[in-house]
């Protein structure tokens, strides 16, 4: 009885390398070879090489920060740029000139000190260890750790990195900073936030509950962090954001400044209502969910794309409110963002109200839309043969207006 029931697996205290091959280990180790060289040739896991020599030689190469800054000469103390305090405090006194910098790298810092995102500093050096990095948050002297980076190859996920360029471009980082400023002491702090989000989204995770399901190491190396942030640190993150409901302005200010890169792309505005299930514990209205063929509890979400397809506005519409309800409030938003500038709204029969038409109409927009249903028959002879090029080639087709 005993024996039936022993636990499954490897026994505890039990080596997973026999002795006799320890000495070969050794010798192998000794010739340079790296853990999982090792384990290869001994037909084991790697983990078990590490668990006997520790880390690879190899792994503990130089590490790679992202800070255009120069370091300081060695043997110097780290200065006080070391916290994102003190880039704030530069920042508010640019009569100081910065250490280690020439009057004139110091003089455009300083004059772009408001446009420009504030250069995250560090005084770790190994990024799988940001132990003093997080002392400093601790004791509130870092806003946002800085992403250090190590050389590596195979490394999971890395090509979602190279969406960081249109990141940059798309203004959110600057744009969020304006309006949040900081979210207050910490690890993780606004941009690591975003970025994590940014990340999530390019990594199909959908929810910040999924990053249950992550390896935190392996995540948080695409961040330039030693670990990505835990899914109750994210929430708090995010919690904190919504509290300052700014939520409408992030997207107002992010559409004006597409509309002013891509104006040539708003002269046809796509609008189109998508629902959301809502799993939350509020009491909500509900709404058919096509996908689950059922009522119940959701949201509207209605979604304004530019001629390309590329979205500019999202609103959540009120108590899930028809398209030719919600439309009112769109216009309204759309308007704000466009300025005077003419556009031809194009939507589905969702929106079909000759009261709408002609509301829409007098307020400058251009409509595009159809009707399904039951109609008369039009005669042919009110029907005109058009020929037209469309796409590089000629079409024919029979035209009624």
């Amino acid at each position: 009885m005993v024996a039936l029931g022993r636990e499954a697996g490897w026994r505890r205290g039990r080596r997973r390398v026999c002795g006799k091959r320890l000495r070969s280990i050794e010798i192998l180790k000794s010739q340079g070879l790296s853990n999982r060289a090792i384990a290869q040739r001994l037909g084991v896991n790697e983990k078990a090489i590490r668990k006997l020599l520790g880390p690879s030689k190899s792994e503990e190469v130089e590490q790679l920060a992202l800070n255009p800054m120069p370091s300081a000469p060695v043997g110097e103390p780290p200065s006080a740029q070391g916290s994102s305090a003190a880039v704030k405090a530069s920042a508010k006194a640019p009569e100081a000139p910065s250490l280690n910098c020439p009057e004139e790298l110091s003089a455009a810092i300083d004059e772009h000190a408001e446009v420009s995102e504030p250069v995250p500093m560090s005084l770790d050096c190994d990024a799988s260890d940001r132990t003093f990095d997080r002392q400093l948050a601790h004791l509130g002297l870092l806003d946002d750790a800085a992403p250090i980076f190590r050389d590596g190859s195979h490394v999971v996920g890395a090509g979602v990195l190279l969406a960081l360029p249109c990141l940059i471009d798309s203004g959110l980082l600057r744009i969020a900073r304006k309006l949040y400023g900081e979210i207050g002491p910490a690890f993780y702090g606004l941009r690591t936030t975003l970025l994590t989000l940014l990340l999530m989204a390019l990594s199909r995770i959908q929810r910040p509950e999924h990053l249950k399901e992550r390896d935190p190491a392996a995540f948080g190396r695409l961040l330039g962090l030693d670990r990505a942030p835990e899914v109750k640190t994210l929430r708090r993150q995010l919690t904190r954001l919504a509290a300052r409901h700014r939520a409408e302005q992030l997207g107002a200010e992010l559409a004006r400044l597409r509309v002013e890169q891509r104006g040539h792309l708003m002269g046809f505005l796509y609008v189109d209502g998508h629902v959301r299930a809502y799993h939350g514990q509020r009491t909500i209205s509900q709404a058919y969910v096509a996908r689950r063929h059922l009522a119940m509890p959701a949201t509207t979400d209605y979604w304004v794309n530019d001629r390309a397809g590329d979205p500019l506005l999202v609103i959540t519409g009120e108590v899930n409110a028809a398209l030719t309800k919600a439309f009112p409030n769109l216009l309204h938003e759309v308007r704000a963002v466009l300025g005077e500038r003419r556009a031809t709204i194009v939507f589905d029969r969702g929106g079909w109200s000759p009261k709408l038409f002609r509301t829409m109409i007098q307020a400058g927009f251009d409509i595009l839309t159809y009707r399904k249903g039951k109609s008369r028959l039009i005669s042919e002879r009110r029907f005109v043969h058009r020929r037209a090029k469309l796409d590089g080639r000629w079409v024919s087709y029979e035209l009624h207006d």
